[in-house]
């Protein structure tokens, strides 16, 4: 038997070369025979019919936390007192919880009781420390939580990722959640909306001291960015604030502040104090 060699190019059951020829393989434009392109053809595959489903818009770093405290929420099992009389129905306001005499300790108690919760990253700094075998990074977070209507808290912790930091953070605000007390306790003040602070008070922190007074309506938040930002999320809308010490330390200016807006809750008031200046505390009841 004779051996015979096939010849790929002359012979017409060979394999054809890639251009110019009608039976081999077409190029992948101009040609009908070959695959259609992926946009703008009906036998191609689209994103629609057969393709990866469109994904919306991506969340904001403050929507997946909220995303994650729903998550949270819905796998969490209460193991202190006040939050089992919460999960029950005994307790059904952030003022009963308060006022129960119960430590506050497990934050999904505040997003059950709280869920319009409003949150603000004030201060990420590094926190570096040298030992033997090297320099050792932190990261120091410091934190607000509040909703608006007389409920704020504050948190700092280290840790050494950003991102679990913040979470931490927060839980540390919303454990630390206070009640203040707002009124009209400026002498200039003629209405009957508590738009400002009842009356003057003031907080220490290391060197920084911090002294809020009453301002009549019109006057807005007059102290600098972190003020303004804790003031918001207590509820205040008119006040003056002065300053003694080294503010530009942000966590000593933000607790001397908190510690503030604190004294306004547990300053006893004479009679008939609360009613001449229109004071309320916590939430004002619509």
């Amino acid at each position: 038997m004779s051996e015979v060699t096939p010849d790929n190019k002359g012979n017409q059951g060979g394999k054809t070369p890639y251009k110019g020829s009608q039976g081999g393989k077409t190029p992948y434009k101009g040609s009908q025979g070959g695959k259609p392109p992926y946009k703008g053809s009906q036998g191609g595959k689209t994103q629609q019919q057969g393709g990866r489903p469109q994904r919306g818009p991506p969340l904001s770093p403050a929507q997946q936390r909220r995303r994650a405290a729903e998550e949270r929420i819905s796998k969490w099992s209460p193991k202190t007192e006040l939050g089992k009389m919460v999960v029950s129905g005994e307790v059904t306001t952030i003022d009963q919880a308060l006022t129960s005499g119960l430590p506050l300790r497990e934050p999904p108690i505040v997003d059950l009781l709280l869920p319009d919760l409003m949150e603000e990253v004030i201060d990420i700094h590094m926190v570096q420390r040298m030992s033997d075998s090297g320099r050792r990074v932190r990261f120091a977070v410091t934190t607000m939580v509040g909703n608006g209507n007389g409920i704020v808290g504050l948190g700092r912790v280290s840790g050494k990722l950003v991102r679990p930091t913040i979470t931490k953070a927060l839980d540390r605000a919303k454990m630390n959640i206070i009640e203040i007390r707002r009124g009209s306790g400026s002498w200039e003040s003629s209405t009957t909306v508590p738009n400002s602070l009842p009356f003057e008070v003031s907080g220490r922190t290391g060197s920084t001291r911090v002294t809020i007074k009453p301002a009549p309506p019109g006057v807005g938040l007059v102290t600098n960015q972190v003020g303004q930002i804790m003031l918001r999320l207590a509820g205040v809308e008119d006040a003056w604030s002065f300053t003694k010490g080294q503010t530009q330390t942000i966590y000593n200016f933000a607790s001397a502040m908190f510690k503030a807006l604190e004294k306004t809750s547990t300053i006893k008031l004479l009679p008939g104090q609360g009613d001449f200046h229109n004071m309320v505390k916590g939430a004002k009841q619509e």
